[in-house]
């Protein structure tokens, strides 16, 4: 089954079955007045997602082969959730992905975490940005690592620029 099939499916499935509340990220930083010719210097923007994972990176996007990044790890080493949000899938049925958990952060923005050795949330869970979701493994992979994906309205971006706070939408 495609990615996009499983998400869809399981988004349907939570929808009828009670709905889901749009989960929000917090941590953005305020708005900002325009600067005055006085004013002083911003301070960067902050990364509305944080890295998954510790290890590094061993595979980049390319949008066709790898459609967001693999980063490398031992097993067991924590995968902790990107940005807050709701756990909209957990399983094991897409082929190349592996053990996987699908967090859902709003209505634009999805996060994927395949290869889990041991996955510590549940369907339909909230969880909060750093928190450990799942341990390392390397299901479906011939290494040990972490295949992390961003979802921007069901398509897979760049996730580096969200990861750096060069991107927050």
């Amino acid at each position: 089954m495609h990615l996009q099939t499983i998400v869809f499916r399981t988004a349907a499935t939570l929808l009828v079955a009670g709905g889901i509340a749009a989960c929000t990220t917090t941590g953005l930083p305020p708005q900002q007045p325009l600067p005055g010719p006085s004013a002083a210097p911003q301070p960067p923007r902050q990364a509305l997602f944080i890295r998954p994972a510790a290890g590094t990176t061993i595979g980049r996007f390319d949008g066709v082969r790898n459609k967001g990044l693999d980063i490398a790890g031992t097993l067991g080493d924590p995968i902790v959730a990107s940005a807050d949000g709701r756990v909209v899938y957990v399983g094991g049925e897409l082929r190349a992905y592996g053990n996987m958990v699908i967090v859902k952060h709003n209505e634009t923005f999805l996060t994927a975490y395949a290869h889990a050795k041991t996955i510590l949330v549940k369907e339909g869970a909230v969880v909060r940005q750093g928190q450990k979701i799942a341990e390392m493994g390397n299901s479906e992979s011939d290494r040990v690592k972490l295949h992390f994906e961003i979802r921007k309205n069901g398509t897979a971006v760049d996730p580096e620029p969200y990861l750096n706070g060069r991107l927050q939408q």
